[in-house]
C-alpha cells in the first residue's frame, strides 16, 4: 500500500445485496454515484446476488455488474454468495473492497481481506431496531461476525448520528467511523414554476387538488397503513386532497384493501423526480430509516417535508425550519401537521426553501463522490487512516 499514486486509478469490488433492476434506497444511491466516481478515477465492478431471471454478467451504465447464485434458504443463499464471490475478487485484483451492508456483504469482504489482503470500507445501511446491527445481534453467529468486523474493516461509513451511536457502542474507534452521508443530485431533484407543475400533473392523471406524496417500497416498516388510516380526517379538512404512493412493495395489496377515497396508487416509476416537482407536500411515516434517498429527493425537489424522527432525518431536518419531525407512532400529530401544511401555502414554500438550500450546501452527490474518493486513498496509503467524522 506504500506505493499507491494519488493520481492512479483506483479499482473497487462493490459488494451490495441487490442491485438493478431492483431498486431500493442503496441501489439507487450506488448507480447514482458510479458515473461520478468513474469520472474521479475509480474503476467500479459490482458483485451482487443472482435472483430469478437474471443474467450473471452484465454492463449497467458502463459498469460491469456479476450477479452470484444464491441457491437454497437464507444462510445457504449467503454461504453461496461468499464463495462465488471470493475466486471472482481474486481474478479481480481489486485495490479495495466497498461492502453495502454489514451482513453478507460485509462477511464476504473480512473474509476476502483475510485471504488477499486489501482493505475494506463498509457501509451501515440502517440503524435502529431493524438496522444492520440490530440483525446481526438477533442471528446465532451475529456476535461473532460483528467481532470479526471490528478487527478487519478498515472503515465503517456512517450515514447518521444513529448509526455512529451503535458503532460507538461497539467500541469502534472514532478513526475508524468517516461520516459520509447519501448524497442527491441537486440538478435533477430541483424546483420547478408552477405552471409547469400543472403541465406535469395533467401529463400524468393527476387531479389538481392538493397533493401529498410518498415515494419507497410499500412495505411494513414504512407505514404506509398510518397514512392509509388518517386520510378521511385530512379529507374532512381539504376534501380535494390526495395521497400519491409511488412504489411497490409486500403491502401492496393490503394496502389497497385499506385504503378509501383520495388515495392513489400509481406503482413503480423509473424517475420520481418529476412527480415530487409537481407535488405540494412529501410524507415519510417510517418507523426505522437508514438516511432515506427519497427523503432527500424530495428535499432537493424544493418540498416541504414531515419525517418521522428516526434514523438520519433529525441529521437533516431541523424542526420548523426546513421540515417538521413527527414521532413515528403518533397518527394524531400527522394528520394535524398535514392539514395544517396543506392549510398555509406560505409556511410550505418557506420549509420547501430551506430544505433544497440544506441539499446544496451539505448533500450534493457530486460532494459525497469526493469524499469517497478520499476515503479510498487514505485507506490505500495509510494503514491506520485518521477519519474524522464531519458533523
Amino acid at each position: 500500500m506504500g506505493s499507491y499514486s494519488a493520481s492512479k486509478t483506483i479499482r473497487v469490488a462493490m459488494l451490495i445485496q441487490a442491485y438493478y433492476p431492483h431498486v431500493g434506497g442503496a441501489e439507487r444511491q450506488l448507480a447514482a454515484l458510479a458515473p461520478l466516481l468513474q469520472e474521479r478515477g475509480v474503476d467500479i465492478h459490482i458483485l451482487t446476488r443472482r435472483y430469478s431471471g437474471l443474467r450473471s454478467f452484465e454492463m449497467i451504465d458502463g459498469v460491469p455488474v456479476y450477479r452470484l447464485p444464491i441457491p437454497g434458504p437464507k444462510p445457504v443463499a449467503s454461504l453461496a454468495f461468499t464463495l462465488s464471490a471470493l475466486p471472482l475478487l481474486y481474478r479481480l485484483k481489486p485495490d479495495l473492497i466497498h461492502a453495502h451492508e454489514l451482513l453478507s456483504p460485509t462477511t464476504t469482504a473480512v473474509l476476502a481481506k483475510r485471504i488477499f489482503g486489501m482493505p475494506v470500507a463498509a457501509k451501515v445501511l440502517r440503524g435502529g431496531k431493524l438496522g444492520d446491527i440490530a440483525k446481526l445481534n438477533q442471528r446465532r453467529s451475529g456476535r461473532q461476525r460483528l467481532a470479526a468486523m471490528r478487527r478487519h474493516v478498515d472503515a465503517f461509513i456512517t450515514i447518521s448520528r444513529e448509526i455512529d451511536g451503535e458503532l460507538a457502542n461497539l467500541n469502534i474507534p472514532q478513526e475508524k467511523r468517516p461520516f459520509i452521508p447519501n448524497g442527491v443530485d441537486i440538478h435533477h431533484f430541483a424546483p420547478i414554476p408552477a405552471q409547469e407543475k400543472q403541465i406535469l400533473r395533467q401529463n400524468f392523471g393527476l387531479p389538481d387538488g392538493p397533493l401529498t406524496v410518498f415515494t419507497g417500497r410499500l412495505a411494513k416498516e414504512k407505514q404506509i397503513d398510518q397514512l392509509i388510516a388518517i386520510w378521511p380526517r385530512v379529507r374532512i379538512a381539504h376534501p380535494q386532497a390526495s395521497l400519491l404512493l409511488l412504489g411497490t412493495g409486500d403491502q401492496e395489496a393490503e394496502l389497497k384493501r385499506q385504503a378509501g377515497d383520495g388515495i392513489i396508487f400509481y406503482g413503480a416509476v423509473d424517475d420520481v423526480a418529476p412527480f415530487l416537482q409537481c407535488a405540494d407536500l412529501f410524507v415519510l411515516p417510517s418507523a426505522t430509516e437508514g438516511l432515506s434517498n427519497a427523503l432527500l429527493e424530495a428535499m432537493a425537489a424544493g418540498l416541504p417535508v414531515i419525517t418521522s424522527n428516526v434514523g438520519g432525518a433529525p441529521d437533516l431536518i431541523s424542526h420548523g425550519h426546513n421540515g417538521l419531525l413527527i414521532s413515528p407512532d403518533n397518527s394524531a400529530d400527522w394528520a394535524e401537521c398535514i392539514i395544517d401544511l396543506l392549510n398555509e401555502q406560505r409556511k410550505r414554500e418557506g420549509l420547501g426553501q430551506q430544505a433544497r438550500q440544506k441539499m446544496v450546501s451539505e448533500y450534493a452527490l457530486s460532494s459525497v463522490a469526493d469524499r469517497l474518493r478520499g476515503l479510498y486513498e487514505r485507506l490505500l496509503t495509510a494503514p491506520d487512516p485518521l477519519l474524522q467524522p464531519e458533523w
